[in-house]
């Protein structure tokens, strides 16, 4: 048998000499130079992952030859201006660990009235600080509910609401030259059931009816669906939905997203194509969605299987080959010990980090920082090159994601305490300052998520006027912990909850639409007024921001976690070099004290980034109510 080395170098001999002899002849030296180096080096990448799925089918050949073709034909219709940033970005692949990376998302009608006015807010991004955008899906979806953009009908068409393909491209180039880096979804566990595949699959055209998983009754969904969990119970049981002509389609979430068959390796290579057409749009960092889900296997549960690794390797082997700039970013809320397995630099690159935000929300609620500390402590470290994605929400719901085992450390009962916090955040709980609405409750698991604004959630709806404290104290933890810290637009003024989402049809049934407000105009003047909330909440966030972006220190994800003895009192060392920072978060409302004791060892004086206040640590330290302190000083 040949060494894997050999076996992969006569690979690459073949993948060119097909290309070379058919859709790559003619091709300048100046285009194929660059993509023959690259498929010669991640060659063994592609096809390892690809075997993992395909590698027992006598036509594998086939398969590594369709795809390399796309890969072709991805990098031949790429621009100039991303070819250029591809070479830049493999020069200095940690880029992206800078402490000059802040993210915000936003939907570009909602925020901006679309893809144009988006364009015409870059300078206001750029004051706030912002240096990577996630627009949500700008990608055509059906009319009504969409998911939030999450069923897409065409990859190459954008919402008409929106604008034209034209408007995505310019955003993206003026993005770029402003120094903001574009991140969109790809979406490719899923398509909505009016994408052109779908539509032909259910007229029984070949061989799009192979792209889903469609069947003739129940005998194999009622299998399945014995092994599987129910995503989202309000909007059908079960994984299936029945078809008019009597069949069932696999349908994880909704049942206008139809799951795509990976088993078929056409379905790889058809996404693969429409990944680099994204890609090519000028995208920089890609938001893998659903991750967790796009294998699937009778009797498991068809979550996080060791295929759904391969694929997002051989995904992003594909990208290494015909848009190498481009990073990944998992989305994948689930168990803490699955998370951090798609997190790698051959996987995605970067990944949300659903513990923390969870954990913060936690804190705040039980005004205790135990399972902070623990997570902080025992599940931060990451892979060298990677980063995790740190928020405090996003434009989905909060769920109590973390692991039970590391609760019952601590004297907790997981399920207990996931419906206290449940009570706490939906006001069910007496003294709750929090106003968020329940998502998805299922009274048969007593599952239950929450919606909300960070600015309800944090008091500010009901006029508590220690609200404005709880948001800056939830967003400078993100700020300063390991990753890249990431914004909602919107909750830099303390946008509010949206009620008016119930009267309408199409969102009243998915309370998520509570926290998707439009720009709220009136809080972006009243962040111009001093002593409003808004101008606290917005002046505090951009102190944070300048505070980070000029503390070299911050960069990259390494983490030393600091425990304060007070309970509740979160605290972590970051910096490397000549500087550290020790940041500690008060997350009660009563003023805390830390012992002289706890700094011993350390500097007698530091600076507190945030104010620029000297402070004597050998005296000990009182933090007022959801006080914050990024305390800066030299390496001894």
């Amino acid at each position: 048998m040949l060494a894997p080395s050999l076996q992969h170098r006569l690979l690459g001999d073949h993948l060119c000499e097909v290309l070379r002899s058919g859709p790559a002849a003619g091709a300048d030296a100046a285009l194929w130079g660059p993509f023959e180096r690259r498929l010669r080096r991640h060659v063994g990448d592609l096809s390892n992952a690809l075997a993992a799925l395909y590698g027992s089918r006598e036509d594998f050949m086939s398969v590594m030859e369709r795809v390399a073709g796309t890969a072709w034909a991805g990098w031949a219709q790429r621009p100039a201006v991303w070819r250029e940033l591809d070479q830049r970005r493999e020069e200095r692949p940690d880029w992206f660990a800078d402490q000059s990376m802040v993210g915000a998302v936003c939907y570009a009608d909602l925020w901006a009235g679309g893809l144009k006015g988006l364009r015409a807010r870059i300078p206001e991004l750029r004051e706030l600080g912002v240096s990577y955008l996630h627009v949500m899906p700008p990608f055509l979806c059906p009319q009504g509910n969409s998911d939030g953009g999450y069923a897409v009908s065409s990859y190459r068409q954008v919402q008409p609401g929106l604008g034209e393909l034209e408007d995505l491209r310019a955003l993206a180039l003026e993005l770029h030259a402003q120094g903001i880096s574009l991140c969109l979804d790809f979406i490719f566990n899923h398509t909505s059931n009016e994408h052109e595949w779908a539509q032909r699959a259910m007229q029984g055209q070949s061989p799009y009816d192979g792209y889903f998983l469609l069947y003739p009754d129940r005998t194999l969904p009622d299998a399945y669906d014995r092994t599987v969990r129910e995503i989202f119970p309000d909007q059908h049981p079960g994984a299936f939905t029945q078809l008019p002509d009597g069949r069932w389609v696999w349908t994880t979430f909704n049942s206008f997203q139809w799951d795509l068959n990976y088993a078929n390796p056409l379905v790889f290579d058809a996404m693969a194509a429409e990944l680099l057409f994204i890609a090519n749009l000028g995208t920089e960092i890609l938001r893998m969605d659903a991750v967790a889900f796009v294998w699937k296997q009778l009797g498991t549960p068809c979550e996080n299987l060791p295929q759904a690794h391969q694929l997002i390797r051989a995904y992003n082997a594909l990208a290494r080959i015909a848009a190498p700039s481009l990073l990944f970013k998992s989305e994948a809320i689930v168990h803490p010990d699955e998370v951090v397995r798609y997190i790698d630099a051959q996987e995605c690159q970067l990944s949300y980090n659903p513990l923390q935000m969870a954990l913060l929300w936690n804190s705040l609620a039980t005004r205790e920082v135990n399972l902070l500390q623990q997570a902080l402590t025992e599940r931060h470290q990451l892979p060298q090159g990677t980063s995790w994605v740190n928020y405090v929400r996003c434009h989905d719901d909060i769920g109590w994601t973390f692991a039970d085992e590391d609760a019952q450390r601590l004297g907790i009962n997981g399920y207990d305490h996931r419906q206290f916090l449940n009570r706490f955040y939906v006001n069910r709980f007496p003294g709750s300052f929090a106003r968020g609405v329940p998502f998805q409750d299922n009274p048969v698991t007593g599952d239950c998520r929450i919606s909300g604004t960070c600015a309800s959630l944090c008091g500010l709806e009901q006029g508590d006027p220690l609200g404005p404290a709880r948001v800056l104290l939830l967003h400078g933890v993100a700020m300063a912990a390991g990753g890249i810290p990431l914004i909602y637009l919107g909750d830099e003024v303390g946008m509010l909850n949206d009620y008016g989402y119930r009267h309408d049809a199409d969102k009243a049934a998915d309370s998520r639409w509570v926290h998707r407000p439009a720009r709220p105009q009136a809080r972006y003047q009243e962040a111009q007024q001093a002593g409003t909330d808004a101008q606290q909440i917005h002046g505090g966030l951009r102190r944070q921001i300048q505070a980070r972006q000029g503390l070299p220190g911050l960069a990259g994800n390494e983490l030393i976690s600091f425990w304060t003895h007070n309970p509740h009192v979160l605290g972590f060392l970051r910096g490397h070099g000549d500087q550290r920072l020790l940041v500690l978060a008060n997350f009660s409302e009563h003023s805390q004290a830390i012992a002289s004791e706890v700094f011993s060892g350390g500097p007698a004086q530091a600076v507190d980034a945030l104010s620029g206040q000297k402070m004597a640590l050998a005296q000990g330290l009182s933090l007022p109510p959801y006080g914050l302190l990024w305390l800066s000083y030299p390496t001894p």
